[in-house]
């Protein structure tokens, strides 16, 4: 049977694409651009100071400041860096609440080996056009010193629709959800044949509260350090499918070298 694969972009475009598998239909949750956090609750105002916005006049897709001057993201939230905007320091997507800060930028790379098919490698960086301003509401958060074990407890943030199926409820607070990290054997075997080492499974297997679409980029947070990214997932919330998140340590060679290089 085949397999249908296909991303959705904030409702203005859609990719598809088809891979010929002996699977049961998927569906992989894609560019999570406009936050969608499915079953959790409003963060408390500013608690997540590493959160970025990338915006184009809209929220699109989330990312994570690694230092004063870089954030991290998915490869598939690619847009033109002369168009698109990073916002720090946001809660309220509505309301300026003189917290924000709101930079151009300077640069943006995608790592080499990235697959827009099998987002394998689905990861960039963003330098941004200045460095930010660190303060309560704006602050870095680490990279991580280790990488993911089954059951770990994690979290993700992330804005954007909060119903699941059809319907639609774009909230305007950032949202936050406590996720364990999935077992490896029990990653691969939601998704066979498609998760890589690059690749990591967080969420409850009996679903209802999971990432989704708008939410790529998103960071997956543990032990107070950056893990994981939002990247793809079956579905939105749907049992037995946990969210498939970028394993950020698999990446800080590669990440210390794009630094190094546009210091």
């Amino acid at each position: 049977m085949g397999t249908s694969t296909h991303w959705r972009w904030n409702g203005l475009n859609t990719v598809h694409r088809t891979r010929e598998t002996r699977q049961s239909t998927l569906t992989v949750a894609v560019p999570r651009e406009d936050g969608r956090i499915i079953g959790g609750e409003e963060c408390e105002p500013h608690s997540r100071p590493y959160m970025a916005s990338l915006n184009y006049g809209y929220h699109f897709c989330g990312g994570v400041l690694i230092n004063k001057q870089w954030v991290l993201s998915v490869a598939h939230c690619w847009y033109n860096p002369y168009a698109m905007q990073v916002v720090l320091g946001d809660h309220d997507l509505r309301v300026f609440e003189g917290t924000e800060q709101i930079l151009k930028t300077d640069t943006i790379i995608w790592h080499p080996d990235y697959d827009y098919q099998t987002l394998d490698y689905d990861i960039m960086l963003i330098k941004l056009f200045e460095p930010v301003e660190v303060n309560d509401a704006v602050k870095p958060i680490p990279l991580p010193t280790g990488c993911p074990m089954g059951g770990l407890p994690c979290s993700v943030s992330g804005w954007g629709n909060t119903a699941t199926g059809e319907e639609v409820n774009m909230p305007r607070h950032l949202q936050c959800l406590d996720v364990p990290i999935v077992d490896d054997e029990a990653c691969e075997a939601a998704y066979p044949g498609m998760i890589t080492r690059r690749m990591v499974c967080a969420g409850y297997m009996d679903g209802g509260r999971d990432a989704c679409n708008g939410d790529s980029g998103s960071p997956l947070i543990c032990l107070g350090e950056v893990y994981g990214l939002v990247s793809w997932g079956q579905g939105c919330a749907q049992p037995n499918y946990p969210g498939v998140y970028v394993r950020v340590c698999e990446f800080l060679y590669w990440i210390r070298d794009v630094q190094a290089e546009y210091s």
